[in-house]
């Protein structure tokens, strides 16, 4: 067996959880690493550049319908239109500028994707995200103005030694929104997230190995 397909299998092993997804993150690594996976079935991938994720995806999603592709970085509002057109999953809303021109580009496309709204868990002032205090309202103009299929939140938790205080905040919100999808967790800390009700696992390295770049 592969490398990287014994890597993802034992992941899978250790979750035991049918609704908890992997989206295997690609990012940086060529089609002949990845093709091994895809092959053996799985079907969730995570990009972070558009640019990147364009050479890389578009042939092999025209070739296989069922591949479902995640936009895990952070978007710029120039790139919202490739955007759309190429990924079934956002996870990175985070502004109303963005939002606006994703519905936009959802109409002018005739496409419908799904979308997770960033939050800025820990208020970081590098990181992006949608600070707790203003999620309401930001999520109501996505869902009721805007009319996008918000899912669920997301978020990159600060590097601490007390993750699991942001995964239960995250939870909290998505709960009080009513959410279903929670995207949260990566390679050191998806058996945390887990707890904390994560239904989509962002994992990279545990994966594919340590990226060179």
């Amino acid at each position: 067996m592969n490398d990287i397909v014994k890597n993802f299998q034992n992941i899978k092993s250790s979750i035991n959880n049918s609704n908890v997804k992997i989206i295997a993150v690609s990012k940086t690594f060529p089609l002949n690493k990845i093709k091994p996976l895809i092959d053996s079935g799985h079907k969730h991938f995570g990009e972070n550049k558009i640019q990147e994720a364009n050479t890389k995806w578009s042939k092999i999603k025209n070739e296989d319908p069922d591949l479902i592709l995640h936009m895990i970085g952070r978007l710029q509002s120039n790139k919202a239109k490739e955007a759309v057109s190429l990924f079934d999953y956002i996870h990175s809303v985070d502004n109303s500028k963005l939002a606006s021109l994703l519905s936009k580009f959802e109409s002018s496309l005739n496409l419908r994707r799904k979308y997770f709204i960033q939050v800025n868990i820990g208020n970081e002032k590098q990181k992006g995200g949608v600070n707790s205090d203003e999620l309401d309202s930001f999520y109501d103009y996505c869902s009721r103005d805007l009319k996008l299929n918000i899912v669920g939140l997301m978020s990159i938790p600060p590097i601490d030694n007390n993750v699991s205080k942001y995964f239960k905040k995250l939870m909290e919100l998505n709960h009080l929104l009513g959410l279903k999808e929670l995207s949260m967790g990566m390679s050191g800390d998806y058996i945390e997230a887990i707890r904390y009700k994560a239904t989509f696992l962002r994992i990279g390295s545990a994966i594919f190995g340590e990226r060179n770049q």
